[in-house]
């Protein structure tokens, strides 16, 4: 078992505002050793499908709502360090399980490139490394299916774990795929220092909610947002012994239980994923999770890399990152900002 971050997080992660040396990395090559800020960008049409063929000029960067000039770009696929974070609570058993196994060998095997390298940590009211990083899809597959759904939910120190995690993998584009069907019932992860830990990396962070009990208003069977245009939200975490934010008020004192957990929260999930330029989807059925991971999957190969030198010195501040598509007939997903470490 993982040794579960409490409190303060503190971790030796590349100052993570996103600023790393250019270098030749992943098929990347650069003559400058000036830092830049890393933005990987989703771009879809107003039917959702991805939007490929744009060119650099195409692109305009804010930083802090002043124009920056892109000083790197790439529309190319390049290799992806990812981890996938399983709930294997009691009630992911059963179909939903064999489902997620199922889902989980195609986008494995079929899905991802060769060369990607892959880690699997399970959760439940613990967490535990199924397998470290590796390419090796037969190991992925073999610990996969000795998994035993049991226990609560401790999202938020799973999120805790892999995500520093997937910082430290070795391609230059960095992920975590979180698989959930229930609201967290055992973490002592502190909130807001997890919010503050997605921020102050690169790592994508994309969540697939598993919803039994029907879709909510504005997601569709498939988990695509039909509602209206989705503002930042925010960072409403139940704190544990604690009021949610909203109004809700979580169950405590459940180490143990045997998977009653409550439904899934999809303010929490796009809490987690939004700030990351990933992306929350909802799903009404186990069987769904082929899909939704294939679209993941897919999203990974069609994004678009973008550089820019800050336009100041390390302050550690946030400072908002906003990408747009000029024309305004597209869709731009991508972080949200970084904390100037």
């Amino acid at each position: 078992m993982i040794t579960t971050l409490r409190r303060s997080l503190v971790l030796p992660l590349v100052a993570a505002a996103s600023v790393v040396p250019l270098a030749a990395q992943d098929g990347f090559k650069f003559r400058s050793t000036t830092e830049l800020i890393n933005v990987t960008a989703t771009v879809t049409d107003a039917s959702g499908r991805f939007v490929s063929n744009l060119r650099k000029e195409d692109f305009v960067v804010y930083e802090d709502g002043e124009r920056q000039q892109i000083s790197h770009f790439s529309s190319e696929r390049v290799p992806v360090s990812l981890g996938i974070v399983l709930d294997v609570s009691g009630s992911m058993s059963g179909e939903k399980f064999r489902a997620a196994q199922a889902a989980l060998d195609r986008f494995m095997y079929d899905l991802l490139a060769p060369e990607d390298e892959l880690f699997l940590l399970s959760f439940s009211d613990r967490t535990d490394l199924v397998s470290d990083w590796t390419t090796d899809r037969r190991q992925l597959s073999a610990g996969l299916q000795q998994i035993r759904p049991r226990g609560g939910t401790a999202l938020y120190d799973a999120v805790a774990e892999a995500v520093p995690m997937a910082q430290g993998g070795r391609h230059k584009k960095k992920a975590v795929v979180v698989i959930s069907d229930g609201n967290d019932t055992d973490s002592s992860t502190d909130p807001v220092a997890l919010q503050r830990l997605i921020r102050e990396t690169e790592v994508l962070v994309y969540a697939i909610g598993i919803d039994g009990g029907g879709t909510p208003s504005g997601y569709s069977s498939g988990g695509t947002w039909q509602g209206p245009a989705r503002v930042q939200l925010p960072f409403p975490f139940p704190f544990p012994g604690g009021t949610w934010g909203g109004g809700r008020q979580p169950r405590t004192g459940s180490r143990g239980r045997t998977g009653n957990d409550d439904a899934v929260n999809v303010n929490v999930l796009r809490a987690i994923t939004d700030d990351s330029g990933g992306r929350t989807e909802v799903i009404r059925y186990a069987n769904d999770l082929d899909p939704t991971t294939a679209s993941i999957a897919d999203e990974l190969s069609r994004q678009y890399s973008i550089g820019y030198v800050p336009p100041r010195a390390r302050d550690g501040r946030w400072h908002a990152i906003r990408v747009d598509v000029t024309g305004g007939r597209h869709q731009v997903r991508a972080r949200r900002g970084y904390l100037a470490q």
